[in-house]
């Protein structure tokens, strides 16, 4: 059974001590299958996440002709272990110009971005389209450096944006610069097939120890077993981010915790069979919550990997956070949070936003319009957004087929009582089991309930899977 089209989250009551598994990185899971394919020999990836853009990477590998098999995970349902045999730098499949080889990748960034520049070395056409969305994502700068190493690439509405046809002629040693104004993915693009196509690439309009994702992407190509092995990927720091968030958002600031505390004491103390001390902190320690993601990513590859550290401390966000310098992606599931901040008077302000507006969906807008709907003050100047303590209620939260404008407020849920998720299947695109793990029972999952949000009758775990 799917997911009904509007599910209602039931706030939880009652403490939760949980250890939850999130699945691989999207980010390196992609990243590895265009490695895998350039190695000269056969990579075992393990870990590897199983979602629509994953799925997309992999059926567009497999179109070209390359080898890739997929066989369960035992540690984890939405992943898998691949294999995939790498042919050293050929593409095995090509089209013509009569007839292009026709690839289709959805909403998937990574994949547009990937594999235009992968596309290159090959030797045929290949046409790369996607859905409407991500025919308005951006592309242009990728799509000039491309041509400045001399391939043909030919953008249908002349936008330099999907659909567009790439004509590929095979290593072309020369030089390029790109720009990294609007996504990173543009430079990770070009390092991913730097080496196979004897290109030299430079970065422009950033310096590149400020790009985390390009990072990421030259120490994977540096650990990565390039004549053949095993891989293994990380469990997703962002993903993660929505579980450290539901702990910092079902806990207790430590004065409370310790009037409570003593309160309990002093009631145990009156009565004559009062319990000793020690077993009463064993007793009251239950009465917290205790959320904690299992395997959590310490390579430092990911940068939404210190989100851990984020919420760790006093219950009050900073002030001030950057999307450039603070977190990356995981910075909304912070924003969907402030309203709620810890009873500190002072406002958050958001800053270096821009990249969320032209992700899949224009992030800003759609953060400060559905935090209004439930009663948050949220101001956006430029590329900011400002968000002061507010009384929040339920509200129908449009997701704008947004994977994480779902998550976010499907975790404000748990707090909030009547918030409801439109659309809530569009977690398929990196977590399609994420809403089983809210409901799932402890310690494996938070033990929320779930509602169909026109019935009101409680879904079952498997009603709860995106599909």
């Amino acid at each position: 059974m799917s997911l009904p089209n509007l599910i209602e989250i039931v706030p939880l009551d009652k403490p939760v001590r949980a250890e939850i598994t999130v699945p691989g990185s999207k980010s390196i899971t992609n990243r590895a299958l265009i490695l895998a394919a350039w190695a000269e020999g056969t990579v075992t990836l393990r870990g590897a996440l199983w979602s629509e853009d994953t799925q997309i990477m992999v059926e567009c590998l497999q179109q070209l002709g390359f080898d890739v098999r997929v066989a369960d995970d035992p540690a984890e349902f939405c992943n898998r272990t691949i294999t995939v045999h790498g042919l050293g730098g050929n593409i095995p499949k090509a089209g013509t110009e009569a007839q292009p080889l026709e690839l289709f990748v959805g909403n998937a960034g990574t994949a547009a971005r990937f594999l235009s520049a992968f596309l290159c070395l090959g030797r045929g056409v290949y046409r790369l389209h996607g859905v409407p969305r991500m025919h308005e994502r951006p592309q242009a700068a990728l799509f000039q450096a491309l041509r400045e190493l001399g391939y043909r690439v030919e953008s249908e509405a002349s936008n330099d944006k999907l659909p567009v046809r790439i004509y590929g002629e095979g290593p072309k040693p020369g030089a390029c610069g790109v720009s990294v104004e609007e996504s990173s993915q543009f430079a990770s693009a070009l390092l991913l097939c730097m080496c196979k196509g004897g290109w030299e690439v430079g970065i422009m309009d950033s310096n590149p120890e400020e790009l985390p994702y390009v990072e990421m992407t030259s120490k994977m190509i540096n650990a990565f077993p390039q004549n053949g092995g095993n891989f293994q990927i990380e469990p997703d720091a962002s993903s993660g981010s929505y579980f450290w968030a539901a702990g910092w958002l079902l806990a207790e600031r430590i004065e409370d915790r310790m009037e409570k505390f003593r309160k309990t004491r002093q009631t145990m103390a009156d009565n004559p069979d009062h319990t000793s001390t020690a077993s009463l902190h064993k007793l009251f320690q239950n009465e917290f919550s205790h959320i904690r993601v299992k395997n959590w990513p310490d390579s430092h590859w990911q940068p939404d990997d210190d989100f851990k550290i984020f919420v760790s401390g006093p219950l009050e966000i900073p002030t001030s956070v950057s999307r450039l310098h603070d977190l990356a992606d995981s910075i909304m599931t912070v924003i969907t949070l402030a309203p709620l901040n810890g009873g500190a008077v002072e406002c958050v302000k958001f800053t270096d936003l821009g990249r969320l507006r032209v992700q899949e969906c224009e992030r800003v807008v759609a953060l400060r319009t559905e935090l209004t709907k439930c009663g948050a003050k949220v101001v956006e100047e430029g590329d900011t957004l400002t968000v002061w303590p507010s009384t929040l209620h339920g509200a129908e939260i449009e997701t704008y087929n947004d994977h994480r404008m779902a998550m976010c407020f499907a975790v404000l849920g748990l707090k909030v009582p009547g918030i409801k998720i439109k659309n809530p299947a569009c977690v398929k695109k990196t977590f399609p089991n994420f809403f089983q793990k809210l409901a799932g029972p402890q310690p494996h999952g938070l033990g929320a309930t779930i509602l169909d949000g026109n019935t009101g009758r409680k879904l079952e775990l498997t009603e709860l899977f995106a599909d």
